[in-house]
């Protein structure tokens, strides 16, 4: 097994570990508000767009150049994930849903087309994908459990 598919199966596991975390829940439930001003929407608006920004740093990657381009910073995670936010955040909640799993493939495979090498433990395409991807989803699915468990949803 390659690097890389070592990686998106922990990648899947996680993901799917998100999906059971918002299984069920409705339209209302998806939109309310819990963590913050946060609702379940603009987590995964904000993962989504995580996805696609780190789309095309695989995408450079694979190509061989550097994965952010010179211009950009993304040191502010807060100013980026608000923007994320925002440009979900009219979307219906069933659309967010559906696109959480479009974004992850498409994520997925961007990272297909790196080769294996490049992710070795500590390189950009190793740190791409376990933390946009795997530690992401493990990191808001407890969270969105944890609010069902406290409101009985």
């Amino acid at each position: 097994m390659s690097r890389l598919d070592a990686l998106l199966d922990d990648l899947e596991k996680s993901f799917g570990d998100l999906q059971d975390a918002i299984d069920g829940l409705t339209h209302e439930q998806l939109i309310t508000m819990f963590e913050g001003e946060w609702s379940v929407r603009d987590m995964l608006g904000h993962i989504i767009g995580w996805h696609h920004e780190m789309d095309e740093a695989l995408a450079r990657i694979a190509r061989g150049e550097r994965p952010v381009p010179e211009d950009v910073d993304y040191s502010d995670s807060d100013a980026w994930n608000a923007r994320f936010v925002e440009t979900w955040r009219n979307a219906s909640p069933e659309a967010v849903v559906a696109e959480l799993t479009a974004s992850k493939n498409f994520f997925v495979g961007a990272a297909r087309k790196v080769p294996d090498e490049k992710f070795e433990e500590g390189r950009a395409a190793y740190r791409i994908v376990t933390g946009t991807g795997t530690e992401h989803y493990a990191e808001h699915a407890p969270v969105i459990r944890a609010w069902r468990k406290r409101e009985g949803v």
